[in-house]
């Protein structure tokens, strides 16, 4: 079972093991962290929009740049990752999910680092990375407990990823204190990410996809997973691993022309024309296409056909950001008890967030129009995590609409 199901749930229409006292946000992972990463979704771009046009300045010892590159990947996205893990985890396992007053205190820690790196000037540099660097390993701690209570192996690849995250972010905030180049760590963080979809990826869609098609009656089911899966996750860690060292090393051009041809081929099997009037699912599949389309990036930018920010913002924005924000309208309907059904407002912000991400790369490729086209780009990731917000922030803070 995965996120975007429910699980048991007692008599009083409640998840099993999820706190009944106390505020209905900390009732289960999803609630707060998804919530925060909506809204810090929006803060953390206008702060970035007043900062490019002059109209604020701070973050000099940390650096603006560094900061919003950190909360792009470091503090928004882990905050998405969290609400995903703390509600997939206990289904994958069986275990008891985290609620109540230890789920507060993790959310506390995740606000903490980004309160903490926002008052850097003041509070000083290696103040505020120690404090964000506690979040992600605590995170790991909350997860690997029940997987490996569980036996549950084949999950330790999710841990995994979230491990190299951990790892990205300190290496990270290393080179933003120290003044040295934050590339290598950006690269591996928005590679973690990536991996994760690749994995998961590779669990839900077709798992979803097959379920829809065999409830409308047909039987033109996607390829179950197989070798072939195997295969191309394999070259997409290859590609990776290639791409986070070595960017523009003929290597990462060939290893990226392949990962994006076996990835393509990969989201073809999956047969995503077949689901597109069930847009809530239709949108897993145009998020996952960032993925190929990212590994082709990767390998103009290391042939120098195209800049290597643009590769790295059509993954951040498009493979990453696109396929959290799918996964988080999904899990917020199911776990609310709704409809899994896409609203005008959902599909609104599906369609904002994919124009930005296919519109900001070229803000690097077509330089006299740069200005113009960050600015609107930033607009159109506010506009999509404000539609999820005031579509969604509701539900995040009420009780499940209808028990079982």
């Amino acid at each position: 079972m995965n996120a975007g199901q429910t699980g048991a749930h007692t008599n009083d229409g409640a998840p099993r093991g999820v706190s009944r006292i106390g505020p209905v946000l900390f009732s289960y992972g999803f609630r707060p962290f998804f919530l925060g990463s909506g809204l810090w979704a929006i803060l953390a771009m206008a702060l970035w929009l007043a900062l490019i046009t002059d109209r604020i300045l701070f973050m000099e010892s940390y650096g603006a740049s560094n900061w919003h590159a950190h909360e792009m990947l470091f503090g928004f996205a882990p905050a998405v990752l969290a609400g995903f893990l703390l509600t997939a985890v206990p289904n994958w396992t069986g275990s008891l999910p985290l609620s109540g007053m230890p789920l507060a205190a993790l959310f506390t820690l995740w606000c903490a680092g980004r309160i903490a790196l926002l008052a850097s000037d003041s509070a000083g540099v290696i103040v505020a990375a120690a404090i964000d660097g506690l979040f992600l390993p605590a995170l790991l701690a909350v997860c690997t407990q029940p997987v490996v209570a569980a036996r549950k192996w084949k999950d330790l690849k999710v841990l995994g990823g979230l491990l190299a995250l951990a790892l990205a972010n300190g290496l990270f905030h290393i080179a933003a204190i120290g003044g040295g180049d934050a590339a290598v760590a950006s690269r591996l963080g928005t590679a973690a990410y990536v991996v994760l979809v690749m994995i998961v990826g590779g669990r839900v869609l077709p798992a979803f996809t097959r379920n829809w098609l065999a409830r409308s009656g047909r039987t033109d089911f996607p390829v179950p997973y197989n070798r072939f899966d195997s295969i191309a996750l394999l070259a997409g860690v290859g590609a990776f691993s290639a791409w986070t060292f070595a960017p523009l090393h003929p290597v990462t051009a060939v290893s990226g022309l392949i990962a994006a041809t076996l990835h393509g081929i990969r989201l073809y099997r999956w047969r995503g024309w077949t689901v597109l009037p069930e847009r809530l699912l239709a949108v897993l599949h145009v998020a996952y296409a960032f993925v190929p389309l990212g590994f082709l990036a990767v390998a103009l930018a290391a042939s120098g056909l195209i800049g290597e920010r643009s590769a790295l913002h059509l993954l951040s924005v498009g493979a990453i950001a696109c396929m959290m924000l799918a996964m988080m309208t999904r899990a917020s309907l199911g776990h609310t008890g709704r409809a899994l059904a896409a609203s005008r407002p959902t599909v609104m912000s599906y369609a904002a967030l994919v124009l930005c991400a296919l519109l900001r790369p070229f803000g690097e490729i077509l330089l006299e129009a740069g200005a113009a086209i960050h600015g609107v780009s930033a607009l159109l990731w506010i506009a999509a995590f404000s539609l999820f917000c005031l579509e969604y922030g509701p539900m995040l803070i009420r009780k499940r609409r209808t028990p079982f």
